[in-house]
């Protein structure tokens, strides 16, 4: 989301004369579009907004100006506190208030000294003013088709720095979807902060999840060959999305569907509202409809008051369910969201430990998912020159990086590939031709 909010930043302020620089050093404006999610990368934010100083400060010594702007979730989250630690900082907004970017620059470049704070949420929806995108994203593109969420989860910010859920109407989102492949998109992924609670106005009135807008998309955008959305909470997995796996080619059989956690103790303490049976539920009817399905999750360990038992749990959900990939965490507390607050805080010690134990059982399910496709088929969207001259590097369906000999015409397209060899983080494949295939059949 953060990468597709930067995108959009760059072409709101595209008509106003900006351009991306290559680095700070040449910049007349520096943005840093930041996240909020954990404790380490709001800390970031502050270590960033010391070197730019610096920076700032031999720019005015030569007589010229840099901008200083934080916008992104620290920036909704700790606005007030972003400008009274750093003098440096001209402006702070949050992420529903870019579209705003122009106004607020144009007031800070007329009077020196100005200093801007915008993280209140708008009437207004931003997408509604956005111009449309200025460049291509590339073979693989973002498309935010919701925002915000309703779940209160007791660790997350979300709801309180990114709002409420909210949808674009389908007319908007199909309307970009074809823009982008026109522009040469040949995957897109659809992002929300909670996607599959998409509920968009249809274009004759009422409103699609978001299975049945996958079809439309899949049925009506020009060259589309791959469609994946991210992220998806457990409880807004509907039989229609679910069915959609099933049902729908362009539709990727790779999902990254967050548990959390695998004790249900836990998850009624973080307010996930569904068990670890509901979970396991939902992925034998993924499995049931589409049985190659590869799946990813997020992990948090230590979260307040959990115990051995409770751990212990969630590494036996992970070897049920047996992931292709995993994103893992230690708790971090968020100051203002409930769980922060508990007296029951977990050891750094016992996270520390509990990762790497979850992370070594991940990792060997990882290893294991890509020793499955050695020697397979597969399509292999190719979209940029590998590290080795006549090498090109793609994804395959399910999201692991592919490199093959082969021609650079073939970026920006699906090619069918075999799997000649599993690597420690990709595999390497080389392209089966139309002859090669009629060749095996004969034989």
């Amino acid at each position: 989301m953060n990468v597709y909010d930067s995108v959009r930043m760059a072409d709101v302020l595209a008509p106003h004369g900006f351009v991306s620089a290559d680095g700070p050093v040449d910049a007349d404006m520096v943005i840093l579009n930041t996240c909020h999610i954990r404790e380490k990368a709001a800390e970031k934010v502050y270590s960033e907004i010391g070197r730019l100083r610096l920076l700032k400060r031999d720019r005015e010594a030569a007589g010229e100006r840099m901008i200083i702007a934080v916008g992104g979730c620290v920036g909704q989250a700790e606005g007030a506190e972003i400008i009274a630690r750093a003098d440096c900082v001209d402006m702070v907004f949050g992420p529903q208030t870019y579209h705003r970017l122009p106004e607020m620059v144009t007031r800070i470049m007329r009077k020196a000294g100005t200093r801007i704070v915008d993280t209140e949420f708008p009437e207004e929806d931003k997408f509604d003013h956005l111009p449309e995108e200025s460049a291509a994203q590339g073979t693989s593109a973002f498309l935010s088709i919701q925002e915000g969420c309703d779940k209160f989860c007791t660790f997350c910010v979300v709801p309180y720095t990114r709002g409420t859920e909210q949808s674009r109407p389908v007319a908007a989102i199909t309307a970009e979807a074809r823009s982008l492949t026109a522009a040469g998109s040949r995957e897109i992924t659809l992002l929300g902060q909670n996607v599959n609670a998409y509920h968009g106005e249809a274009p004759q009135g009422g409103e699609w999840g978001l299975g049945r807008l996958i079809r439309h998309l899949a049925d009506t955008v020009p060259d589309l060959e791959r469609i994946r959305y991210t992220t998806s909470h457990p409880r807004d997995m509907d039989d229609a999305l679910i069915e959609a796996h099933g049902d729908v080619p362009q539709l990727m059989p790779f999902l990254h569907l967050p548990v959390q956690s695998g004790s249900d103790r836990i998850l009624a303490a973080m307010n996930r509202q569904h068990t670890a049976a509901d979970y396991m539920r939902i992925i034998d009817k993924l499995r049931s409809a589409r049985p190659d399905i590869g799946l990813s999750s997020d992990f948090i360990v230590g979260f307040p008051d959990e115990s051995n038992q409770d751990f212990a749990d969630t590494l036996r959900l992970i070897r049920e369910v047996s992931f292709a990939q995993a994103y893992s965490f230690k708790y971090s507390s968020r100051p203002g969201t409930p769980a922060s607050g508990s007296e029951y805080q977990v050891e750094e010690s016992i996270k520390d430990d509990r990762l790497a134990t979850l992370q070594q059982l991940v990792h060997a399910q990882q290893v294991a998912f890509n020793h499955t496709k050695a020697g397979l088929t597969m399509p292999v969207l190719f979209e940029r020159k590998g590290r080795r001259p006549g090498q090109v590097q793609g994804r395959s369906p399910y999201m692991q990086p592919v490199h093959a000999e082969a021609p650079e015409r073939l970026i920006g397209t699906v090619a069918t590939c075999r799997i000649t060899d599993v690597l420690n983080n990709s595999l390497r494949a080389e392209i089966v031709t139309a002859e090669t295939v009629s060749e095996r059949a004969d034989a």
